[in-house]
Parts: structure tokens; sequence; C-alpha cells
């Protein structure tokens, strides 16, 4: 049973995932056309500059940005409507 309860979380996750990336895209797509336009506002958020850690012989750069916006709000609402149908 514990088998059968990870692939619903990991389900859920893909599915969620697909849906932040296709309605972000969407978003993107539609920044240009005037009546769609509204989808492509949200909010970028995240480390500003990349943190490196200099270690002499490796020298390691962690950054991380989201970028979240209505089109991948929408996406995310239609893809827990998806998994609830599934």
């Amino acid at each position: 049973m514990a088998g059968a309860a990870n692939k619903n979380q990991w389900t859920l996750l893909l599915i969620l995932l697909s849906g932040i990336v296709l309605g972000g895209f969407l978003g993107h797509l539609c920044r240009n056309v005037s009546w769609l336009s509204w989808l492509a506002y949200g909010q970028t958020f995240g480390l500003s500059s990349p943190v490196v850690l200099d270690l002499g012989i490796m020298v390691f750069t962690f950054g991380l940005t989201i970028t979240i916006n209505i089109a991948s709000i929408i996406g995310i609402i239609i893809g827990i409507i998806i998994y609830k149908k599934l």
C-alpha cells in the first residue's frame, strides 16, 4: 500500500510541474497579445545574484529564481482538477 501512496504523490507532483511549465510558457507567449497580456502578469523572486562557494579545487555556484504568473496559477488549478479526475 505504501507504493501506491508514493505513486499518487509523484503523479501529483508531475502534473503540477507540468501545469506550472505549460502555464508559464503560455503566459510568455501571450504577453504581446493585447487582450491576453494579463496572463503574463506576475512576480519574479529568488536570489538576485548567485552565491559562489570557492573551495580552491572546485567552485560551486548556487542560484534560484522563480517566476510565477497568472497563467501558471491557472495551470496549477487545472493540474489539481486533472489529478482529482484520475
